[in-house]
């Protein structure tokens, strides 16, 4: 109980991400408004899934469609459509430099 109390201390709303996003882009900072609008969509994905995600992207540790269904996942079932799309760039990128997981 403790410790979901303190999980909650730690936590960021999407509306406070989404905020902060405005003020870095506004001030010339697009990439940290394109990772704080990414920040807010993820506030919806729970943080085991969360997990998982962060695994998957590791190099060597998916397939081209394991990725591609990932970011299918966050876009239909979080509406994070601009992490689906980070995602797809990742997998377009790690089958450029072949560091999918071999079979």
């Amino acid at each position: 109980m403790q410790d979901e109390r303190l999980i909650g201390d730690f936590q960021i709303s999407a509306d406070t991400l989404r905020r902060q996003a405005d003020a870095a882009r506004e001030a010339g900072f697009t990439q940290l408004a394109e990772n704080l609008r990414r920040a807010a969509e993820l506030t919806a994905v729970p943080n085991d899934e969360l997990l998982r995600i962060y695994e998957a992207l590791r190099p060597g540790r998916s397939t081209q469609a394991e990725l591609l269904a990932i970011a299918d996942r966050l876009e239909r079932d979080y509406h994070a459509a601009q992490t689906a799309a980070f995602v797809r760039e990742a997998a377009a990128e790690y089958a450029r430099r072949g560091l999918f997981r071999r079979e």
